[in-house]
């Protein structure tokens, strides 16, 4: 299934025009290809990890929060835009995602900025202490509000909340099963949110940003 709205070849045009993908990242993409098939889709690609940097580094980011780790991609690109004494806090509950993404952490400069909480991210959430200055939800559709709710506190005045996969390849139009249903859901919760300012970007499978009143 597509994960992208835009003509054929856009996409590559876009990459092609955008800072270059490290080849360690590269590298990365790969053996999540080859390890985990079609679940790979869930790594974010090369155009959405330049703009996750890019953004940590507008914002001025010093503490990043994620939920779903995945094989570490995201993290990496976060870990780009901090400075050296920036952090990187990402949860995942899946212990083969975690492994593949500690061998990368260990092979990059990057990967000192970056620990990883395994187990249930709710848990991880209710124990952490903020400010935070970028969270990013990238896990199980299911618990998108609940991970908002309980991320939005740690989160600075001014910081930003990035929600991955909010379009859902166009399928939140006419929701029909339970994951579609709850980001929908979400949604519309948050464009309902008086805390936040919020704008839905149609980048690959849709990303919300919300920054916080």
């Amino acid at each position: 299934m597509a994960l992208t709205f835009h003509p054929d070849g856009i996409e590559a045009y876009a990459e092609a025009h955008s800072d270059p993908e490290s080849p360690l990242l590269a590298e990365l993409a790969k053996e999540t290809a080859q390890t985990f098939g079609q679940l790979s889709r869930m790594q974010v690609g090369r155009l959405e990890g330049a703009f996750l940097t890019l953004v940590t580094k507008l914002v001025g980011a010093r503490r990043v929060l994620e939920v779903g780790t995945f094989t570490g991609c995201s993290a990496l690109c976060f870990a780009a835009g901090l400075p050296d004494d920036g952090e990187v806090i990402t949860c995942d509950i899946e212990p083969k995602h975690v492994e593949l993404a500690q061998r990368y952490f260990q092979r990059s400069p990057l990967g000192r900025k970056i620990h990883v909480r395994l187990g249930d991210a709710v848990q991880t959430l209710g124990g952490l202490s903020g400010p935070f200055d970028v969270v990013f939800l990238d896990a199980d559709k299911g618990n998108y509000q609940r991970y908002y709710e309980l991320a939005l506190p740690l989160l600075r005045s001014g910081g930003l909340l990035l929600a991955d996969n909010t379009l859902w390849s166009g399928r939140v139009l006419k929701p029909q099963d339970e994951d579609t249903r709850a980001l929908a859901a979400f949604n519309d919760a948050v464009a309902q949110d008086a805390r936040v300012e919020r704008v839905v970007l149609t980048l690959r499978d849709g990303v919300t940003m919300v920054r916080k009143r």
